[in-house]
């Protein structure tokens, strides 16, 4: 057995990012990954206006306003957001002006109604600002026509959505999404829609699994169930490899006499570079490296958490950096004060799942009620993050820190 950062280092450096591209609509692009370096001919703000409701003045007209000795100014125009002014800024002149709308030429200045007074045609200044450009939101302010505005490799999000849109960015280039295979192996296994028998179980990690490759953004092929029988596996596992670019079966790779895998990922042409990790859950995990296709197949414990603990701390990271992220493909630790006492041998780095949560300005972590058995998937619902013992540890008592991760998804 590797330990769990021999692991990651060597499964990170199997994967090489998606180059593929392709041209989508800003209203598809949640979720997506950028492929190109995004520039704008336009401005932002795309020209002077104000960040206020108020008036736009010469600052020289107003430099020395107080209550006690007010500036009177003539209102020539009002000028709401979309407008475009109509008249120039003389001096001694004022333009009602409201948030968001284009300054008239001639005003450096914008003083906040609460700070005047309006009679008539007049506005008289009550207080003058520290300085010229108060309130004003320059042409230019926030970014520059032809520099760069978004890099590639970032994740598009509802603020990356917000920046395209203001750019006028109708369509963006992102990298194509990862197709992610995924199979379950072993005769016991039915489908949620089949009656069970007695000895049978019902195929949770096929469904587990496709919405964990979906929030990755990546796309789940559903293979299927496929019995232990060796010659049903190798087309169902040629398959797999042929279509995706990771794949994802559960079962048959621990070392009992129906666990294949092994065996026939080595006739396939695969080159085994994991086959167990010092880890609890998840220990038989098997990494495999396809040359001809560049696919990386994973050989994912069974047992339901062992399966999704494999996932969120190795396939997770190997898929964004897949999917063409530039940053970011690491599990994220910080420490919390654990509720309860947690319990290893120590022999390996150990893994209990349940929440996170912050509480007095600290983080908790509150372990999932019921035991901590790989095949109790049931005390799942609700885990956001995950407690490690590290290997040498072997406990850690309630209200004492330990080291959690928290982008479980």
């Amino acid at each position: 057995m590797i330990s769990v950062a021999e692991a990651e280092s060597i499964i990170l450096n199997l994967v090489t990012p998606i180059k593929d591209t392709e041209i989508i609509s800003l209203e598809d692009s949640l979720g997506r990954i950028l492929a190109e370096t995004v520039t704008s001919q336009l401005d932002f703000p795309y020209w002077d206006n104000s960040a206020m409701d108020g008036y736009a003045v010469k600052f020289e007209d107003v430099a020395q306003s107080t209550p006690e000795s007010p500036t009177i100014l003539e209102i020539i125009e009002e000028i709401p957001a979309g407008i475009n002014p109509q008249k120039s800024l003389q001096s001694g002149q004022a333009s009602r002006i409201f948030t968001g709308a284009m300054l008239p030429r001639g005003a450096d200045t914008i003083i906040m109604q609460e700070n005047t007074e309006k009679k008539d045609n007049q506005v008289v200044i009550l207080s003058s600002p520290d300085s010229p450009q108060t309130f004003v939101r320059k042409q230019g302010e926030y970014y520059q026509a032809g520099s760069s505005l978004l890099s590639p490799g970032i994740l598009i999000n509802a603020p990356e959505i917000a920046v395209l849109a203001t750019a006028q960015c109708s369509t963006i280039r992102v990298y194509r999404r990862p197709r992610v295979a995924i199979l379950s192996t072993g005769d016991e296994l039915v489908t949620p829609s089949q009656p069970l028998q007695p000895g049978q179980i019902v195929d949770s990690n096929q469904y587990a699994l496709a919405a964990f490759v979906s929030r990755l953004g990546a796309i789940p092929i559903k293979l299927g169930i496929v019995p232990d029988d060796k010659n049903q596996l190798l087309e169902k596992m040629k398959e797999a490899i042929n279509c995706a670019d990771f794949v994802l079966s559960t079962g048959g790779v621990s070392v009992g006499d129906y666990d294949y895998i092994e065996q026939l990922l080595s006739e396939l042409g695969g080159e085994i570079l994991i086959n167990g990790i010092a880890v609890t859950p998840g220990k038989p995990l098997t990494v495999v490296k396809f040359t001809n296709n560049d696919c990386v197949y994973f050989g994912i414990p069974g047992n339901p958490v062992s399966a999704l603990v494999s996932c969120w701390r190795f396939v997770q990271p190997a898929i964004r950096k897949l999917s063409g992220l530039s940053a970011d493909w690491y599990p994220k630790f910080i420490k919390a004060k654990s509720c309860q006492t947690l319990r290893s041998r120590g022999q390996r780095e150990t893994y209990f799942w349940g929440q996170l949560q912050l509480v007095d300005n600290h983080y908790e972590f509150e372990l999932a009620p019921g035991t901590q058995s790989s095949a109790n998937l049931i005390n799942l619902a609700g885990t956001n993050a995950l407690a490690m013992l590290p290997v040498g540890t072997t406990n850690i008592n309630s209200g004492e820190e330990v080291l959690v991760m928290f982008n479980v998804i």
